[in-house]
């Protein structure tokens, strides 16, 4: 144990200069693009290039590796029957703007470095590569395969992994390092549907909405939302910023956040604007959420079209700044998971529908189908349609097994802290893409969570614990003999 203590602290600089680099490469996901000589990056170049800049230093630190056709792929080491497999992530959420750093630059300051992905999931990922180079110079031959597994789409649709899970083969056990320590021993379900009220499409007198736009993705509290309106009548326009002007001083701080909100004349058009705090969809409450301020602003006019005002009424009086769907019918808890929590991430309209797209982790004890059932009888009163996109099991692991108290033991070890308890969480892990996978890190107790949020930033400190706390536990793991 000493040898790879020691090798991490010696190579700990190298450690957060590859950290950097990484930054470096913008792996929002894009449109599949195609290379030169044929090849396909399903995701985008610049997920490639993050996983190509893995992949070859998994390759000089003398790692097998495998690629599952840009999809996906791994870098190991070890020969064993058995395979311990680590699955973490290369893609990031967008950056979106007013960061103090540029986000893909991978900025050191104040013994953080900055940028989007350093703690989902980029640095996790590269503390357990570097956890694995140690052991490895070190000398240390574990009795089961120790396998990196690189998701490339663990942030929108998760193809990339089930194509990976195809092509190679899943793991026997082992863990993801993209939630919280000290260990996570359960994850509660996790849907995506769009919320959706067609409009009748037809010219109307009056007050018209003609865009409405807000959000960047179903797992982020909706940063920035705008609204287009124009007025047949210009008169009406003097009413609409009085009434405008009159929320913006009532309505200064919103749950304990402070909105920022603009209007100005495009052409003979206002254009709404409003900037709120994102977080975490899993998190809502931590944020505040733009289309929600945005829509109750709508809900101060009367448009000419029935039918907006009847979305806009549903939105305020069932929706509005609820993170836990009280007032969508659907506010279920339990014991172990907690409450459910409701995120509305995007909205969209086309003139025709307007669609709000709704992120919800539910309890362990619940289904999907309760949730359902649930929000119908409350969207049926509207005439509002709901389209299924995604869904997740809730996954459990029971904190008194070996495997979760190999974790315990390990985090204690190099922490020293014996009151943390195994946790449940809202996120949505690569623990539920694979059996007897568990999601452990690399988040610290009273750490700032700054996932899917500007200045998204990971402690120098905790990094390198967090590498230690990697190493051993893979030790642990792959010691002959050892059962799940």
């Amino acid at each position: 144990m000493d040898d790879f203590i020691r090798i991490i602290d010696d190579d700990f600089d190298e450690e957060v200069e590859f950290l950097r680099k990484l930054i470096r490469c913008n792996s929002e996901r894009t449109e599949s693009v195609t290379a030169q000589d044929g090849t396909v990056y399903p995701f985008g170049q610049g997920v490639e290039d993050a996983y190509q800049l893995v992949m070859s230093e998994g390759e000089r630190i003398g790692f097998a590796t495998c690629d599952a056709d840009h999809y996906g792929g791994h870098v190991e080491y070890g020969n064993g029957s058995r395979v311990m497999g680590i699955l973490a992530h290369l893609d990031v959420v967008p950056a979106g703007d007013g960061w103090s750093f540029e986000p893909y630059s991978g900025v050191v300051d104040g013994g953080y470095i900055y940028g989007r992905g350093t703690t989902d999931d980029k640095g996790p990922l590269v503390a357990s590569l570097f956890a694995m180079r140690a052991l490895k110079k070190a000398g240390y031959e574990p009795s089961a395969r120790v396998r990196l597994v690189l998701g490339l789409d663990e942030e929108t649709e998760w193809t990339g992994m089930e194509r990976y899970i195809q092509d190679v083969g899943p793991c026997d056990y082992g863990f993801t390092p993209d939630a919280d320590f000290p260990v996570v021993n359960g994850e509660k379900g996790i849907l995506t549907f769009d919320l959706v009220r067609k409009l009748q499409d037809r010219k109307l007198n009056g007050l018209e909405l003609t865009q409405l736009s807000g959000g960047a993705a179903h797992n982020m509290v909706a940063e920035k939302a705008y609204a287009v309106i124009n007025a047949s009548d210009p008169a009406l326009y003097s009413t609409v910023k009085d009434k405008l002007f009159r929320y913006k001083t009532t309505h200064a701080v919103i749950n304990g956040f402070e909105p920022k909100i603009s209007v100005r004349g495009i052409g003979r058009s206002l254009k709404i604007s409003v900037e709120g705090k994102s977080a975490h969809g899993a998190h809502p409450q931590l944020g505040l959420n733009a289309v929600s301020v945005l829509m109750e602003i709508l809900g101060l006019f009367s448009f000419a079209s029935e039918d907006v005002n009847d979305v806009i009424s549903f939105y305020n009086d069932n929706i509005g700044y609820d993170p836990g769907g009280e007032r969508l019918g659907c506010a279920f808890r339990d014991d172990v998971s907690g409450m459910l929590t409701l995120n509305v991430g995007v909205v969209a309209y086309d003139r025709k529908s307007i669609t709000f797209t709704i992120n919800v982790r539910y309890p362990i004890n619940r289904t999907a189908d309760d949730v359902y059932r649930a929000i119908a009888r409350v969207t049926d009163r509207y005439g509002i349609g709901t389209v299924r996109k995604s869904q997740q099991e809730p996954i459990y692991f029971d904190p008194e097994s070996r495997m979760i108290k190999t974790f315990m033991e390990t985090y204690q070890e190099f922490t020293g802290d014996t009151e943390s308890k195994p946790e449940t969480i809202g996120g949505g892990t690569y623990a539920r893409s694979m059996k007897n996978i568990v999601a452990f890190g690399a988040l610290f107790p009273g750490d700032p969570d700054l996932m899917h949020q500007r200045d998204e930033r990971l402690e120098l400190d905790h990094l390198k614990t967090a590498t230690k706390i990697y190493a051993q536990t893979i030790y642990k793991l792959t010691q002959e003999g050892f059962e799940f």
